[in-house]
């Protein structure tokens, strides 16, 4: 209707007919890119939405051009918007309410894991660690004699070596599911698990009318890089690498670029009222300058408004026995070194405005990793490293999620799936996230 409303209002023909036109259009792009599917429902991402509604704009002009009529007008793109903020707007809306259902849990689906005692182990506490998804683990079917440590219940164990009636696996595993009441079977293969043993699960669950989902042992890789193939019956998971190079890698940067640019002249008169606060509030310098490592282990200066004592570097040695972070950073909720003005500054982030700065002169990007110091890289391991694969950011999934509060390993999990797995549409993402983040406070010390 305000399509319709704003098309008579900008003189156009047929306005109903248009608006439903485009209404069919918006609805069957939504259908051929499976916006309504199960497992796309509950995504809270805005790229795919705006990816639509471009589609969608795209559709009409040609339909326009086909049909004899003008270049649709600015007003008919305008009248456009709302349908793009509408529907971002309710996919946020249902992604919220549907990660708060899954919280109290209600909404999920529960599953039966069938493997080596490991994997079950593996599979049960990856899916722990997170409450984004679906699923519950409700048994396992072991495979083997190892001893299950994450605390999944085991109904039944499968014999290390193939049975003679691979029957016997397929009636064991039908029970297990009906007496537990499962909605899906996760398999995770291995060398006592082979394809003629897993074929015939697979149908006998298929004739039950019982999903089955194959897990390939592949963490943290987004659907955007992941496509099945086959080739002489065997069917194929490919994985894309990185993206690292070519147009995304340009695009990223111009925007870094351009878009601290736009920030830095937006807050200027925030950042010189910030400048006259640090300055007024303790004895020292406004700035504060500390060596960071930055893309390939390169190290650089990064800004930040002066949030401590001038003698912090000094007195950090005495506090090391009360660091609170598991890792290779140091963190104390109550820091002594941190002045009443910095405290309000880390709390809002507003102490990492300067790094505006950094990013114009290209050794950090808006969104990445969290910047480290020398003295954390030099404790790094080898999958550590790998967070120095991209600029570190302004912003990140760090932020996001926790911040000061996430332990080590969460740190370095969430940092790992941003340098493997980022797009633009995630940066986008992030970047929206992160002015509710700096809002709440939560995790900021």
């Amino acid at each position: 209707m305000p399509l319709a409303t704003a098309l008579y209002a900008a003189g156009q023909p047929r306005p109903f007919q248009h608006a439903a036109i485009a209404t069919a259009i918006w609805l069957l792009t939504g259908v051929v890119g499976k916006r309504y599917a199960p497992w796309n429902l509950g995504e809270g991402q805005a790229w795919p939405v705006f990816r639509d509604w471009l589609v969608m704009i795209g559709t009409l002009a040609v339909l326009r051009t086909v049909s004899g009529l003008d270049s649709a007008p600015a007003a008919v793109c305008a009248a456009l918007v709302p349908s793009l903020v509408v529907a971002v707007v309710c996919r946020k809306l249902i992604h919220r309410d549907l990660m708060a259902t899954r919280r109290d849990a209600q909404a999920l689906r529960h599953v039966l894991v069938i493997g080596e005692a490991a994997a079950v182990d593996e599979v049960v506490n990856q899916l722990a660690q997170r409450t984004d998804h679906e699923y519950v683990v409700v048994g396992a079917c072991v495979v083997g004699e190892g001893d299950v440590r994450s605390g999944a219940p085991v109904h039944v164990r499968l014999g290390a070596e193939r049975p003679a009636l691979l029957a016997e696996d397929a009636s064991a595993v039908l029970e297990a599911a009906d007496a537990l009441g499962v909605d899906l079977v996760f398999v995770s293969p291995g060398r006592h698990m082979s394809w003629d043993r897993l074929r015939q699960l697979s149908w006998a669950l298929h004739d039950r009318g019982c999903p089955l989902a194959v897990l390939p042992g592949v963490f943290d890789v987004a659907r955007h890089r992941i496509r099945l193939t086959s080739a002489a019956g065997l069917t194929m998971l490919q994985v894309a690498p990185p993206v690292r190079h070519g147009l995304p890698a340009v695009l990223k940067s111009v925007i870094d670029r351009v878009g601290a640019l736009v920030l830095v002249v937006a807050v200027a008169p925030v950042l010189g009222l910030l400048a006259l606060v640090v300055r007024l509030g303790s004895p020292g310098p406004v700035f504060y300058r500390q060596t960071r490592v930055g893309k390939h282990n390169t190290h650089f200066s990064m800004w930040k408004f002066r949030t401590m004592v001038v003698d912090a570097d000094r007195l950090k040695s005495s506090l090391e026995t009360a660091n609170e972070n598991d890792g290779h950073m140091f963190k104390m909720r109550h820091d002594p070194r941190i002045t009443p003005v910095g405290v309000f500054l880390r709390r809002y982030s507003l102490d990492e405005l300067p790094q505006l700065l950094n990013v114009l002169l290209g050794h950090m990007s808006l969104v990445g990793p969290r910047p480290p110091l020398p003295e954390e890289v030099a404790r790094y391991d080898e999958v550590e490293m790998r967070r120095l694969s991209v600029k570190p950011g302004l912003t990140g999934l760090w932020q996001v999620s926790g911040r000061s509060d996430l332990t080590w390993h969460e740190t370095v999990s969430l940092d790992l799936r941003y340098v493997d797995n980022w797009s633009l549409g995630w940066d986008m993402d992030v970047m929206v996230r992160t002015v509710r983040a700096v809002l709440n406070g939560r995790g900021a010390y």
